[in-house]
């Protein structure tokens, strides 16, 4: 494990690095943004971008989505791979937003995960880039792999379990942002099969570089 000083050593080197760090799911409403995320599971958040614009287009508000027929919504989601769970689960998801939350997306954790199709991170994202919510932590593959490599996490591959551990150590106002970095510092730098510690910013107080 790293020390907290070198913890908030490792945040700020990566928030220097990746100063425009975000989202990189296209968006415009927040619950297009929570489907963007369904889609995005087993799929590449470039893909999802390809297909949302027509999505969007063909069910342009909330209403439309809660009235789509599952089968159609299919067709636009088809190259997103599980498409009919992912289908059924926006329109799903759809119908509960205006039946129980007046067409607005919830900015709670109980509230978000209590929806068709959304587990915690989802939640955190939403948390974190719609409502700015301090402490929003969002463990996707990249960061399991990277919070291990680096020593914020001692080996652990469930995401709770990092999600908890990192809250106690990033700096609330900014565990957003950071896990944002570690996904372009993953895409970039600490690739899963060969990272390239030789460019990485962070290799002098990284675990895996020193160990």
């Amino acid at each position: 494990m790293r020390t907290q000083e070198q913890v908030n050593e490792i945040v700020r080197l990566l928030l220097a690095e990746y100063p425009e760090a975000q989202c990189t799911l296209d968006y415009d409403k927040p619950y297009e943004l929570l489907f963007s995320v369904r889609l995005a599971a087993q799929c590449t958040d470039e893909r999802v971008n390809q297909i949302t614009p027509a999505l969007f287009a063909r069910f342009p508000t909330l209403e439309s989505f809660a009235e789509a027929d599952v089968t159609e919504v299919e067709q636009y989601v088809h190259a997103c791979g599980f498409f009919r769970a992912k289908a059924r689960d926006i329109v799903a998801c759809a119908r509960v937003l205006l039946e129980k939350h007046g067409g607005r997306v919830p900015d709670t954790m109980e509230e978000l995960v209590a929806l068709p199709g959304v587990g915690r991170k989802t939640a955190n994202l939403i948390l974190g880039d719609v409502y700015r919510v301090p402490g929003s932590t969002v463990v996707d593959t990249h960061c399991i792999r990277l919070s291990n490599r680096m020593g914020l996490v001692d080996d652990c591959r469930d995401p709770v379990k990092i999600e908890m551990a990192l809250r106690k150590i990033l700096p609330p106002e900014q565990s957003s942002d950071f896990c944002h970095c570690l996904v372009l510092h993953g895409r970039a730098v600490c690739d899963a099969r060969k990272p390239a510690c030789e460019r990485c910013c962070v290799k002098h107080l990284c675990q895996h570089f020193s160990g």
